[in-house]
């Protein structure tokens, strides 16, 4: 399934785990537990040692991967050995996929991704004008690219990513760095209209953190939402109480379904909740 494909019985849902957060093991474990509990895309970071568009939960996640050993090589291995059904999409940062190979220039990275099943990219820190060389690397191997959108992205901006965009575009709900909020941005609504005739879907992320708020962003118009500090919180909070794998792998599939349960509330597809 492409990633478009998987927004087509939206709204879609699509969490964002660090990969190997806390360990290998516990984290293959976690990002299986996402796709039971209802997942349609997942964005699997893989942790890089300046993560500038990240909040500080994100970037405690990218230190405990770090620290248990992840890699771009590990990375490959551990998309080799997920069991899940989902597309996925490699989130990171263009220097290691710039240095990835023994050619520099992203075209052995991204080959050995569609080698392994990725299925597009989210690369925070390339500008739309400087893309063209990934652009081109996923064009040849069939994968898509996928752009942020942020409230204060510019018109000529829009356009250069209009251009090169494929998958969906992932729309900032708010201005910073990510981080679960205790209530969702009124930015929304103004950032979707702006790509309103945009011919990939719009997923909104930044600050969901409930299935209320994945509900209230569908409404504004969203056609899946995307939940990354939420879960990584949960992840934290059970390495940091040492619990069992699979408690925590129970709580992340249980938190899973009330987002996409919000979201589907919000389409009018489950009845809504009374207040």
């Amino acid at each position: 399934m492409g990633l478009e494909q998987a927004f087509d019985d939206g709204p879609a849902f699509v969490p964002y785990l660090a990969a190997g957060d806390p360990g290998y093991e516990e984290s293959l474990a976690y990002v299986e537990a996402l796709a039971r509990g209802g997942a349609d895309v997942v964005e699997l970071g893989l942790p890089f040692s300046e993560p500038i568009a990240e909040g500080t939960t994100i970037q405690e996640a990218i230190v405990r991967a770090l620290d248990a050993g992840m890699t771009p090589h590990r990375y490959f291995e551990f998309v080799e050995d997920l069991a899940v059904d989902v597309p996925l999409v490699c989130m990171t940062y263009y220097n290691l996929i710039y240095q990835y190979g023994t050619e520099s220039g992203p075209r052995p990275f991204v080959e050995r991704a569609a080698e392994v099943g990725i299925e597009g990219f989210v690369v925070p820190d390339l500008p739309a004008e400087e893309a063209g060389p990934l652009r081109a690397a996923c064009d040849e191997f069939g994968l898509d690219l996928v752009f942020l959108v942020a409230p204060t992205t510019t018109d000529e901006r829009l356009e250069r990513m209009r251009e090169q965009v494929s998958g969906y575009v992932y729309v900032q709900a708010r201005l910073g760095t990510t981080g679960a909020r205790e209530d969702v941005s009124d930015h929304t609504a103004r950032s979707l209209s702006r790509i309103v005739d945009w011919d990939v879907p719009e997923a909104v992320g930044f600050g969901i953190k409930t299935g209320g708020h994945a509900e209230r962003i569908v409404r504004a118009g969203a056609d899946g939402v995307i939940v990354g500090s939420a879960l990584v919180d949960i992840v934290a909070e059970g390495h940091a109480n040492d619990d069992p794998t699979e408690e925590v792998a129970d709580r992340l599939e249980a938190k899973a379904r009330e987002l996409k349960e919000g979201a589907l509330r919000g389409a009018g597809r489950l009845e809504a909740e009374s207040d």
